[in-house]
């Protein structure tokens, strides 16, 4: 794709990347097949050829954003799909978050929209305000019916009750079980921390079970996706920064092998450090650092090799392939081997390529199509009568979960009960067969 930026503006670091990005595509619509939002509505403008086009002239022209562009660039899930069927490895997420940043810096949103945008990214990144706004959406849900649209999804997807907060998410070291084999961090995230706290105490088990020592660290917290990829850069930013300071202190101290993170989208997020403050001479080197030692849960129990104990758990697992794993992260056979390894029977799940619709705060703030994706995952996770479902990242878990009725869980907590760990509530019926 031709681009005529002048040179004034490809002085600016984020015009610069754009442009490059934006000079690899060759419009050949190969993206349009794979992309959610086009499948449902059929709108160029709503898949990435089109958006392209649309950031390109609102980037180019040194626009402020237009109503049209914001509306069709809100659509996105940012899933990445596009980016795994792309011949010519167009960076979409890197020029779709350039794109959010100009948008939440040049664009006024109306009222209502601010407000709510505003709300989420002050309360989800924060355990105790996130767990409290839960609590009120108990109330909430009586009085449904009078609400606005939006937050009447959002009052619908709150949990009926909600586990008690747990103390494995506080800073402190987690010795390894037995000879120690390495030594890592833990991301203990916000949302999941307060949705389902037992995802974080069974990554534990199974890592120290397996000769890991896992620090919690003092300092790290949100990994900033959820604001990054509403366009407010300076609070992603900081939250990195935060993380960056927090890891590397453990890096320089008694040493770190890796950054274990057990949500997908976060993962993304932070294996991306490095690019997002590579203009910082601050940080950039040490954000490149953090980025590159930064390994999903899955990647580091195959190093350590899985040893299950349990024998066959007599499961059949329908495995939902997070977007932010299989296409952010580019990893997609890993969690079925372990699966697999740990004797559960594993199938794939039709259009598995295709979103689930949570993405982040989409499910939230684009209820309708969000709701449309879910229904036909859940559909198609249906058709392969599976006794449960496995997946790597919990907005998708949450997501799910809101339209089926079989147990929905995370891939580690599979993966701990098959090497001695507790039995997933959900699955307390299903015993185990013993070797």
């Amino acid at each position: 794709m031709q681009t005529s930026f002048t040179l004034a503006q490809l002085a600016d670091p984020g015009i610069a990347a754009s442009n490059e990005i934006l000079r690899k595509c060759v419009h050949c619509g190969f993206c349009t097949a794979t992309c959610p939002t086009y499948v449902l509505l059929g709108d160029e403008r709503d898949s990435p050829r089109g958006r392209i086009y649309l950031i390109k002239q609102m980037l180019e022209g040194g626009q402020d954003a237009t109503e049209e562009t914001v509306r069709h660039v809100d659509r996105c899930l940012s899933c990445l799909s596009c980016m795994t069927t792309c011949p010519s490895s167009v960076n979409y997420m890197h020029l779709v978050d350039h794109a959010r940043a100009h948008i939440e810096e040049t664009y006024k949103r109306p009222l209502m929209d601010r407000l709510l945008r505003n709300v989420l990214a002050r309360v989800l990144p924060n355990p105790g305000l996130f767990r409290f706004s839960l609590r009120l959406a108990k109330v909430g849900k009586l009085f449904a019916f009078m609400l606005p649209k939006k937050l009447k999804a959002m009052v619908a997807l709150a949990p009926a009750s909600l586990p008690p907060a747990s103390d494995v998410d506080r800073p402190q070291v987690f010795k390894a079980g037995g000879e120690r084999r390495m030594r890592v961090a833990m991301l203990t995230g916000c949302a999941q921390r307060v949705l389902d706290p037992e995802i974080n105490a069974a990554t534990i088990r199974l890592l120290t079970r397996h000769g890991c020592e896992v620090v919690v660290a003092q300092g790290a917290g949100c990994c900033g996706a959820l604001t990054h990829h509403m366009g407010k850069e300076d609070d992603a930013h900081a939250k990195a920064k935060a993380n960056i300071a927090a890891w590397t202190a453990e890096l320089e101290g008694e040493g770190l092998d890796a950054v274990v993170i057990n949500a997908s989208g976060c993962g993304t997020t932070v294996k991306d450090y490095g690019f997002m403050l590579r203009s910082d001479p601050a940080w950039a080197d040490r954000a490149a650092k953090i980025g590159a030692l930064t390994r999903d849960i899955t990647e580091v129990m195959h190093d350590l090799g899985l040893k299950p104990v349990a024998g066959l758990p007599a499961v059949t697992v329908a495995y939902h392939s997070a977007c932010s794993l299989q296409h952010g992260q580019k990893i997609t056979a890993l969690p079925k081997q372990l699966l697999s390894q740990a004797g559960f029977t594993v199938k794939d799940v039709p259009e598995a390529h295709l979103c689930c619709g949570s993405a982040g705060t989409y499910n939230l703030l684009q209820p309708e199509l969000s709701a449309q994706l879910r229904d036909r995952k859940v559909k198609n996770i249906a058709s392969t009568n599976a006794d449960a479902v496995a997946a790597g990242n919990i907005g998708c878990l949450v997501q799910i979960s809101s339209g089926l009725n079989q147990p929905v869980l995370h891939t580690v907590q599979l993966l701990d009960w098959a090497t001695g760990g507790p039995a997933p509530k959900s699955l307390a019926g299903k015993t185990a067969i013993t070797s």
